[in-house]
């Protein structure tokens, strides 16, 4: 049974036939729900919602507006390509969001800051070509930098740590995969180490690895912080951010967009951002397609309490995030208080809550024995959108309407690099052409909800008897 789960938990959405469907029945009778309050607290954001520095006060949009940009979603995406618009001279620049800074993805993932995309470095050519293969390939790898550099310059209180985030092997196929990810990182310039099973033991504090590949550019933040803190630079440069504000229409008007919101009020605008691949439930979207084209797969972390200095000093002691090759990957860090924050695929819904907090205990038992006793202080989930080709997409759905979406669990670098490439697009002070992306088409994934629910199944049947023996 588990290495069935494990399979429906890896599955490609491209290789889902209806047949899976038919085999699969027996892993899919429950009420899957997304309902969730509208606001940042322990019970949605966990460790994050409880640590995270101040957002700016906001409030929902009050009245008809005008505006130069309009950015819909103040994720890592969307408050990057705000910030810079301003940066660049933008002079009226609005952000609408549908709940708050950071209530999506951006403030509910692990805070690994790694370069490049999930796939292997020699494949986003053979999938793109080989001129946007490279652009992104650089545009990637350079995002840690952009990340610390903006950071560094606005004084974003965000745990920032630059030590190289760590993928570690888990047996002989898994050491096979990181030896041949090093060699192409190496053969493209990369100067990422590949550490054996005793280097990696003395980073990791364990010797269930046979091997790491560690990556020097990539580190670790407080997530929320950091998208919160974009923010606030933001409204210092004259960006306006309206909260509980959605986005729930849209109309042209000559060369104009009138947006509709759920408060009742209208922005017109000549240039649209969509930055947020959520959809509210219940409520209309100006624009459902954009949610067509990505898989939703549930992601959760659980974080104990602070560990003492003597498990801190053993336990990824240079600060490290981490994050292994098995099939159902898992990923660990610490945070700065010293609390252990473990992840894997898997929502933490009724129904699933308590077989993910039950692996949970199994998995850092068995990586840290010491561990046994140690109490759970918090445990959220959010979402990674998965596309086909598991590469970011750029959608252009109607005339001066630009999304990003569909980072494959990459977004803090890449949300940020990719934002501030529009920002200079719709400035002027780059030419699309030029972007790392080409605008590609939507491509609406069949049988999407089902995969959906297979990936929350499968990781529910995985961690069920993953880490027993």
């Amino acid at each position: 049974m588990a290495a069935s789960a494990a399979a429906i938990a890896r599955a490609a959405p491209a290789s889902f036939a209806a047949a899976d469907v038919k085999r699969c029945k027996c892993l899919i009778r429950f009420t899957y729900s997304s309902k969730s309050k509208m606001h940042i607290a322990q019970n949605t954001h966990g460790l994050w919602g409880a640590t995270a520095i101040a957002a700016p006060v906001t409030q929902p949009l009050d009245r008809q507006l005008n505006a130069d940009f309009v950015v819909i979603g103040a994720g890592f995406t969307g408050l990057s390509t705000a910030l810079h618009l301003a940066e660049e001279g933008a002079r009226s620049v609005v952000v609408l969001e549908a709940s708050e800074i950071g209530y999506g993805a951006s403030g509910r993932n692990a805070g690994l800051v790694n370069a490049g995309a999930w796939i292997a470095p020699e494949e986003l050519p053979r999938r793109l070509g080989p001129v946007y293969g490279k652009r992104l390939f650089d545009t990637l790898g350079n995002g840690p930098e952009q990340v610390y550099g903006l950071i560094a310059r606005h004084g974003i209180d965000c745990d920032p740590v630059r030590q190289g985030n760590l993928h570690c092997a888990v047996g002989a196929s898994g050491l096979a995969l990181i030896e041949e990810r090093a060699r192409q990182w190496r053969a493209l310039g990369i100067p990422v180490e590949l550490l054996d099973a005793t280097q990696t033991a003395a980073l990791v504090g364990s010797d269930r690895f046979t091997g790491a590949l560690r990556d020097p550019r990539t580190g670790t933040i407080q997530p929320l912080s950091y998208v919160r803190g974009l923010a606030r630079v933001a409204t210092q440069l004259g960006v306006r951010i309206f909260t509980q504000t959605a986005v729930v229409g849209k109309h042209k008007q000559g060369d104009v967009w009138q947006l509709r919101t759920s408060t009742g009020h209208v922005v017109s605008t000549p240039q649209v951002v969509v930055a947020s691949n959520t959809r509210q439930e219940g409520r209309d979207d100006a624009w459902p397609e954009l949610q067509s084209d990505a898989i939703r797969m549930p992601y959760f972390n659980m974080a104990t309490e602070p560990l003492s200095q003597a498990l801190r000093s053993k336990i990824l002691p240079q600060g490290q995030g981490a994050w292994d090759t098995a099939t159902v990957l898992s990923s660990f860090r610490m945070d700065r208080a010293g609390r252990l924050v473990y992840g894997s695929v898997g929502s933490l819904a009724d129904w699933s809550r308590g077989t993910h907090r039950d692996w949970v205990r199994r998995a850092m038992t068995r990586l840290y024995p010491e561990l046994r006793d140690t109490r759970i202080e918090h445990a959220w989930h959010g979402y990674i959108d998965v596309t086909a080709n598991h590469l970011p997409h750029l959608h252009q759905p109607d005339d001066n309407v630009w999304a990003f979406g569909g980072y494959n669990g990459r977004g803090i670098a890449a949300g940020t690099v990719l934002g501030r490439e529009l920002a200079r697009v719709l400035v002027g002070r780059m030419d699309a052409v030029d972007m790392s992306l080409a605008p590609s088409a939507i491509r609406p994934l069949p049988f999407k909800r089902t995969r959906e629910l297979f990936y929350d199944a499968g990781a529910v049947a995985a961690h069920a008897v993953n880490a027993r023996f």
